[in-house]
């Protein structure tokens, strides 16, 4: 594979995880602006904030370093649902169902990513 493709599906994970964090950033800051509608415990809030500032910076500050848009990913995401799941335990189920697609997701991503790098050789049959 040539250096030319291997960089194509390094700016694929790039860009999946940009669209990430923009996702991210809308459902977080959508939550913060509810908190005049309806009453978001103080722990729930500040780490909200914490997670809406990180993931707006990590635009800036891991822009070249993908293990820190990941970090950023998965504590803004955390921040979101570890809560959730402590106050209201029955909402465990459907996030499990829906791990199943996330886990691909991630699958695919892992493997495009390292996809043209050197490694061990596969045979094609």
């Amino acid at each position: 594979m040539t250096a030319q493709a291997s960089r194509s599906w390094d700016k694929v994970e790039f860009y999946s995880s940009y669209f990430l964090m923009i996702v991210l950033a809308s459902v977080i800051g959508t939550r913060l602006s509810f908190t005049s509608v309806w009453e978001i415990p103080r722990l729930d809030m500040v780490f909200s904030i914490i997670a809406l500032v990180l993931v707006l910076a990590s635009f800036w500050i891991a822009r070249k370093r993908r293990s820190w848009r990941l970090w950023i990913i998965g504590f803004a995401t955390a921040t979101q649902l570890v809560p959730m799941v402590v106050r209201y335990p029955v909402t465990l189920f459907p996030l499990l169902g829906a791990l199943i697609p996330v886990a691909i997701t991630v699958w695919a991503l892992v493997s495009l990513s390292r996809k043209g790098r050197p490694g061990p050789q596969t045979r094609d049959s």
